[in-house]
C-alpha cells in the first residue's frame, strides 16, 4: 500500500472509532477485510490510528474542525500539519489516495499555540483540574509526554536470568534494550519492539512484557520465601509472575472475571513457577500479603490506551471509586494479623490515590500506612501509585 493508500484506510478506521467504536475491534474487522494489507501495512496504519487517538483534539483543531468533534479526514490533516507534511501531497487524485483539499480545507489551519490547554495537551477540559490537583507544575510535562507513544518495557525473570544473560539473548533476536533505573529487574527496549514477542527470550521465560513503573510496585513489596501471596484483580498474571520471580512464595490470582486469568497457568510453566487460579469461593481465610491492583480510570497509561481518557466520563469515575472502595473493604479480613494489604492503580488522581487509602484507612483502625509513592510519568513509562498498609498484630 502507498502512504496515501494507508492514509484512507486510517481515515475510515477513525470514522468508527469517533463514534465509539472499539479501536482494537475496527482495526481487526479492517484487516480481516482487505486481506492485501501486508503486515507492514497494518503496522502502519495501526500507528496511525492510535497516534491520532492520542493527539485527537490538537490534530482536529489543525485540521480545522476547531473545539467541535473532527471527522477521521480532518484528523488527519491535522497530523500531517503536526508533522510539518503539506497535506496536499498525500491527499490528492492518486489511486486510493483521500480526495484532494478543497479550498476551505486548505484556508483552515489554525495555530495550534494559540490553542486552548486542554486542545494543546490533548487532554478533557474537565480532567485537567484532576491532573493539576495531583502533578502541579508538571502536569503540562506529563501530559505532553503522554501525547507520545509508550515505550516498551520488560522485566527480566529474576527467577531464570540476569540482566546482562537476557541482554544477549535478545541481542540475538534483533532486539537491543537498556536497563532503566526504576527497577532493578526493567530494561528499555530501544530496537526491535516488535519481535519481543517472538523472540527466544520471551518464549523461554528469560523476559516478560512488563512496564517499568509496575515493576517498581513489586519491588517496593515486602515479599519473603514463604509467604502465601494473594493477587486479588490479578488479570492476565503480569504481577503474580513478578512476585514470584522475587521469592519463593505460595501464590493464588484471583480475578473477578476468571476469563482473564485463562493464559497465568502457560505464562508461569513458562516462567518457571506456580501460580494456584481461584475464584472468590476458593481462597483461603487469611494472607500473608493481599495486593490490589484495582480497576481504575488508568489515568496514567492514556498513552498505551488513549482512548480511555476520551471515554471517561465523571459517572464513571465515581463508580470505579465505589469498585475500588468495595474491593479494599472485602479483602480486608483475609490479611492476617501482621500482614499487609497492598493497594496500586495505574491512576494520576488524588480520588483514585491517596484519597481512596485515607478513607479505607479511617474506615479500618487495625490498619495503617508503611509507605505510599506516587510514580510519575516522567520517571519513565507510565504513571502508578501504590500505598503498602499493614494489618496490626
Amino acid at each position: 500500500m502507498t502512504p496515501a493508500a494507508r492514509l484512507s484506510a486510517a481515515i475510515e478506521i477513525l470514522d468508527d472509532v469517533l463514534i465509539g467504536e472499539n479501536a482494537e475491534r475496527v482495526l481487526t474487522t479492517w484487516a480481516r477485510g482487505h486481506r492485501f494489507a501486508g503486515s507492514k501495512d497494518r503496522a502502519a496504519i495501526r500507528d496511525l490510528v492510535f497516534d491520532a487517538i492520542r493527539c485527537l483534539r490538537s490534530y482536529g483543531w489543525l485540521g480545522g474542525a476547531g473545539e467541535g468533534r473532527p471527522s477521521g479526514r480532518q484528523v488527519m490533516i491535522g497530523a500531517l500539519r503536526a508533522a510539518g507534511t503539506d497535506p496536499d501531497t498525500l491527499f490528492c487524485t492518486d489511486r486510493f489516495a483521500p480526495r484532494p483539499l478543497t479550498d476551505e480545507e486548505r484556508a483552515a489551519a489554525p495555530d495550534l499555540d494559540n490553542a486552548p490547554q486542554g486542545v494543546r495537551l490533548d487532554c478533557p477540559d474537565w480532567l485537567l483540574s484532576l491532573y493539576k490537583e495531583t502533578l502541579g507544575d508538571t502536569m503540562e510535562a506529563v501530559l505532553s509526554g503522554m501525547r507520545q507513544r509508550s515505550e516498551v518495557f520488560l522485566r527480566v525473570n529474576a527467577a531464570k536470568s540476569t540482566l546482562g544473560h537476557a541482554l544477549e539473548h535478545l541481542a540475538n533476536d534483533g532486539i537491543e534494550a537498556l536497563p532503566h533505573p526504576l527497577s532493578e529487574t526493567a530494561l528499555r527496549v530501544t530496537k526491535g519492539a516488535r519481535a519481543v514477542a517472538r523472540s527466544q527470550a520471551y518464549l523461554t521465560g528469560l523476559v516478560e512484557l512488563q512496564d517499568a513503573g509496575s515493576q517498581a510496585i513489586i519491588d517496593a513489596l515486602p515479599l519473603e520465601d514463604g509467604m502465601s501471596v494473594l493477587d486479588y484483580c490479578a488479570g492476565g498474571g503480569g504481577k503474580s509472575l513478578a512476585m514470584g520471580a522475587q521469592a519463593k512464595l505460595t501464590l493464588t490470582a484471583h480475578d473477578v472475571d476468571p476469563a482473564r486469568m485463562q493464559d497465568i497457568a502457560a505464562r508461569a510453566g513458562r516462567a518457571g513457577l506456580k501460580i494456584t487460579t481461584a475464584r472468590k469461593a476458593e481462597l483461603a481465610s487469611s494472607y500473608d500479603l493481599v495486593l490490589c491492583d484495582v480497576p481504575c480510570s488508568g489515568s496514567g497509561a492514556f498513552s498505551r490506551s488513549p482512548q480511555g481518557k476520551w471515554a471517561l466520563t465523571s459517572t464513571r469515575l465515581a463508580h470505579l471509586g465505589a469498585i475500588q472502595s468495595d474491593i479494599l473493604d472485602e479483602v480486608a479480613p483475609l490479611v492476617r494479623p501482621g500482614g499487609c494489604l497492598a493497594y496500586a492503580t495505574c491512576s494520576l488522581f488524588e480520588a483514585e490515590n491517596v484519597g481512596q487509602v485515607s478513607a479505607f484507612l479511617a474506615r479500618n483502625s487495625d490498619f495503617f500506612m508503611e509507605k505510599q509513592r506516587l510514580i510519575s510519568p516522567l520517571e519513565g513509562g507510565d504513571g502508578f501509585f501504590y500505598a503498602v498498609l499493614r494489618r496490626n498484630a
